[in-house]
Order: structure tokens, then sequence, then C-alpha cells
């Protein structure tokens, strides 16, 4: 599996770069997990949008969604034979409807209580603690090789056990250290906790804030991560599973 990072910051794009939007290709497969503001612009430096196999969405926040309708006019204007998949959970039955676009685009729902399979992929899925339903994701290959992805969430104990023994973990991580209390994201110290708690092997910060430099941001999750490997998302950096 192959991760290349399309968009990572939280809540809206700032100097040219994205919110959240991940390239995932396996398989000959082209997935993108998460359409946020920016990410189809982005897309487009490696591939035709239309060349897409599906995408899978965690919740429908904008900073995950706000360029899935421009998709759907890319998939509209390129008239496809068939239409593109799109992932959704239906705890939002008005978004979720709106993924489907006659002669474009599909709507498929997903549950937490069985597995998706998507070509030779297995999703399993894990409603987090947001103010809107959103969903965890745990991807695994036909080789075993697993990637968590957080999507939105404050930190509760489930994720340790989804998480376990991920060969990627890639953590929502909104907040330095500092910032505790009532909050719906992760900060540097439960991200980096989380990966050591969950023995993954590599963990990726993403979601990150606009307003706090990233050195700090990844040095303060090394800290809580201890020997396992720590990177920042940046756009257009590719990790190998």
């Amino acid at each position: 599996m192959l991760v290349t990072v399309l968009g990572f910051y939280g809540g809206y794009p700032y100097k040219g770069i994205g919110t959240s939007g991940y390239l995932l290709q396996n398989d000959g497969k082209n997935l993108l997990i998460d359409c946020g503001s920016g990410v189809l612009n982005s897309l487009s430096n490696y591939m035709q949008p239309t060349d897409l196999d599906a995408v899978v969405l965690s919740h429908y926040h904008h900073d995950h969604t706000a360029d899935v309708g421009v998709l759907q006019y890319n998939w509209l204007a390129a008239k496809k034979e068939n239409p593109l998949p799109i992932y959704g959970h239906t705890q939002d039955f008005v978004n979720f409807a709106q993924l489907t676009e006659s002669n474009a685009t599909k709507g498929i729902a997903y549950n937490d209580y069985e597995p998706t399979e998507i070509g030779t992929l297995k999703f399993e899925f894990l409603r987090t603690v947001h103010p809107v339903p959103a969903y965890a994701m745990r991807i695994t290959d036909s080789k075993g090789k697993v990637i968590v992805y957080t999507a939105d969430t404050t930190y509760f104990d489930g994720l340790v056990d989804f998480s376990k023994d991920a060969d990627l973990l890639i953590a929502d991580t909104n907040f330095p250290e500092d910032v505790t209390g009532r909050k719906w994201h992760l900060n540097t110290k439960e991200a980096g906790t989380l990966a050591k708690d969950a023995n993954v092997k590599r963990l990726m910060i993403s979601h990150l804030p606009q307003t706090v430099d990233v050195e700090t941001m990844l040095s303060q999750s090394q800290k809580y991560a201890g020997e396992i490997p720590v990177v920042n998302a940046f756009q257009g950096l590719e990790i190998e599973v």
C-alpha cells in the first residue's frame, strides 16, 4: 500500500495546502480517503481524478468533504461509463444521499459491525468521539499489512485496540500537549501515547493546526511515542506500507 498526502490541515486550507485527503494505492487500484478542500487540485498532480476507483469518507464535516461536489462535476464532465463509488456512513441521511449524483457517483453505506471489502482491501470502521458521527478506519491488505486512520476524534480507550500493531497510524493531531480538557481532536501527547500503547510501527501526525509550528507538534508527539518513528504529514509525502 502506498499512501500519498494530498492535504493535511484541520478546519480550512492554508497557504495553498488543503485539508484532509490521502491517496491510497494498492494492487493497481486508486482510493481516496477523505476529500477535503483543495484535495482534488492536489490529486490532479498525480493522476486524473476520473481514474479513481473509490472514495471513502470518515464523516461529513466540510474539511473532509468540501471537494466531493467538484469531484462529482469532474466525473459528470468525463461521462464515465460506471459511477464512482463513494463510501460513507448513514448516520446522517441528508449528507449520505448527496454522495449519489446521477451519471457520476454512487453512495455506498458502510457500518461499524462488519468489514467492507473494497478491491483486495478490508476496511473496518470504529465510531469515534466527535460532535458529528465520524469513523476511524482500519485498512488491511492481502498481505496482512495494516493502516489505521483515526479520522477526527478526541481520545478514548477503544482507539488502542483498534490501532493495535498497525504498520502505519495516521492520527488526528490538532493540538499541542498543553491543550487539554473538553476538545474534539487529539493533542500531541495523546497521539504519541496512542501509538506507543497500540505498538504501531510508524506514526504520522495529521489534521495539523495552521497556527502551531510543525516542529513543535512533531517533537512533542515523538516524546510520547518513545522509540516509534513519527513523521508529520506534508503535501506530497509518500509512505509505503
